[in-house]
């Protein structure tokens, strides 16, 4: 199952922007040589950058705005200050972390603009203190010495054809499955699944505890996993 998810996340990544060249840069050139091709005006590792990191970004943004379109110009805002930026980048962080503090600074300004700065801890406690789970609670027992625990089958996809599992309309609906959550939930999911974030730094960044980072990430999963077993049911009954 582990296997299937990080294979099927690898796929959403590259849907994403993820393309075989930044691939190359990263492993085989490192993060340095990646920064003097940006510093020395490459535009195509650049726009590979951009194309990388959009998605992701835009999702972290609208966590701090009000609709899609402002959250969008916080996006270009930040890249245009990346631009600007880039010859005075020292390497003291690294450069996603980096461009992400930019996106949030960037966003806070925006918010505030707008009068809707809301403390992300106070929407991360709201968001994990609610009752949607992301799937029917029919599917969990309400009592008992299992309750809480799973009631019916958690289905495999280990015997799955792999090219079912990352077909492009199945990745297509997970990422519409991740811009339909709940604004916290999509920001968390999107740093930690598909920038590959780890908990502690997503924590630090939006500013929640870790209790509620898990919380969120495992609605968010939870949810996007009900549209994967929604896709491969449907994909699964006879014609």
């Amino acid at each position: 199952m582990a296997a299937v998810w990080s294979h099927t996340w690898t796929e959403t990544r590259r849907v994403a922007g993820v393309t075989a060249y930044w691939s190359n840069v990263i492993e085989t050139d490192g993060e340095q040589l990646l920064l003097r091709r940006l510093q020395s005006g490459d535009e195509n590792a650049f726009g590979v950058l951009v194309g990388t990191h959009t998605p992701s970004m835009t999702r972290v943004a609208m966590a701090f705005v009000s609709r899609r379109a402002v959250a969008e110009e916080v996006v270009q805002e930040t890249w245009l200050n990346v631009v600007r930026s880039l010859g005075a980048f020292e390497g003291r962080s690294s450069l996603r972390t980096w461009i992400f503090t930019i996106l949030g600074n960037c966003a806070r300004r925006r918010a505030e603009q707008e009068q809707r700065l809301v403390p992300m801890a106070e929407l991360a406690s709201q968001e994990a203190g609610g009752d949607d789970i992301g799937v029917s609670a029919d599917r969990f027992f309400d009592g008992g010495r299992w309750q809480g625990m799973w009631s019916t089958v958690v289905h495999r996809w280990d015997d799955l054809p792999e090219q079912r599992l990352l077909s492009s309309e199945l990745r297509a609906a997970m990422l519409e499955a991740i811009d339909a959550l709940p604004r916290m939930q999509r920001a968390v999911i999107a740093l930690r699944d598909i920038e590959d974030w780890p908990a502690a730094e997503v924590c630090e960044y939006l500013g929640i505890l870790d209790g509620n980072q898990r919380i969120l990430l495992h609605r968010a999963r939870m949810t996007v996993r009900a549209t994967i077993e929604r896709y491969i049911e449907a994909a699964q009954r006879p014609c």
